[in-house]
């Protein structure tokens, strides 16, 4: 197969895992592809695609990349047009633009993983882009409502309009009521880093699953309370892994080893993560 180049683009961008899980995954499906990454903001994303040629086979996008991409594609999977955020752009022979969004059915698979499959209600904490691709996780898997804590009321309609399309039960509280979330048996934590911290101690014993999206730095204080609590714990790299394999499936067009790429991907992002925190310990 002709060599071709991807890449990550975000802002800010350097600090992203995707280059070192893409080229995991390019070793073993034994490609010599290149991935990178680019320092690209809103206003200079339109200018970056525009200058792209037929060497490039996609692009994974990060913050704050994913809403204004949506009007920059000529085509959207379902699952980005209805979440209104592309985090992922491939080209065709023709160079149109085709926008997918693989944090959905990744979050989806990342939780099949650990064999949860159904769950009878969900909380989501947060309510920014990373919890609506939550909500339409949730929709494939949620049997009953869905608690959401918002941190800002500024997002409650927009959540409920999503909840709708998907026909999906959601209930929306403010965040000062945050801790009744950790009494269902899955809680997703999609805030900034430090956002939860406060609530650590209101973690209770036998608690259920906490897919908190976070990764850098892990654990969270929030994944290790919850931990201790004796509850299950997924964090943000499980997610970027298995999103990360369905991008590398529509990119290059080979399918069917993803559990290989699974395990290539998981060990080269944990490898980099011990490597940050073993500078970070040593000053």
């Amino acid at each position: 197969m002709t060599a071709r180049q991807a890449a990550v683009l975000g802002s800010p961008v350097g600090h992203s895992l995707s280059p070192v899980l893409h080229a995991a995954a390019y070793r073993v499906l034994g490609l010599d592809w290149s991935y990178g990454f680019h320092q690209v903001d809103e206003a200079g994303l339109a200018g970056f695609l525009a200058g792209l040629d037929d060497s490039w086979a996609g692009l994974s996008l990060t913050m704050p990349l994913k809403r204004v991409a949506v009007g920059l594609c000529t085509e959207l999977g379902a699952t980005a047009a209805v979440v209104g955020a592309v985090n992922t752009i491939t080209f065709d022979a023709a160079g149109e633009r085709r926008g997918d969004n693989t944090d959905v059915p990744g979050m989806v698979n990342a939780l099949a993983e650990r064999g949860i499959e159904r769950v009878p209600a969900a909380a989501v904490l947060g309510g920014g882009a990373t919890a609506a691709s939550t909500l339409a996780a949730l929709a494939r898997c949620c049997d009953g409502q869905v608690h959401a804590y918002l941190r800002s009321a500024a997002r409650e309609a927009e959540l409920q309009a999503l909840a709708e399309v998907l026909g999906l039960a959601l209930v929306p509280h403010g965040w000062g009521r945050a801790a009744e979330a950790f009494g269902y048996p899955l809680v997703v934590a999609t805030t900034p880093g430090g956002a939860t911290d406060q609530l650590v101690d209101r973690v209770p014993p036998g608690c259920g699953v906490l897919f908190d999206v976070a990764y850098d730095p892990w654990p969270t204080a929030l994944a290790a309370a919850w931990a201790a609590a004796g509850g299950e714990v997924l964090g943000g790299l499980d997610l970027l892994v298995h999103q990360a394999v369905l991008q590398v499936e529509l990119m290059t067009g080979l399918r069917g080893r993803a559990a290989e790429l699974v395990a290539a991907m998981r060990h080269a992002g944990l490898a980099v993560l011990a490597a940050r925190r073993a500078a970070v310990a040593g000053g």
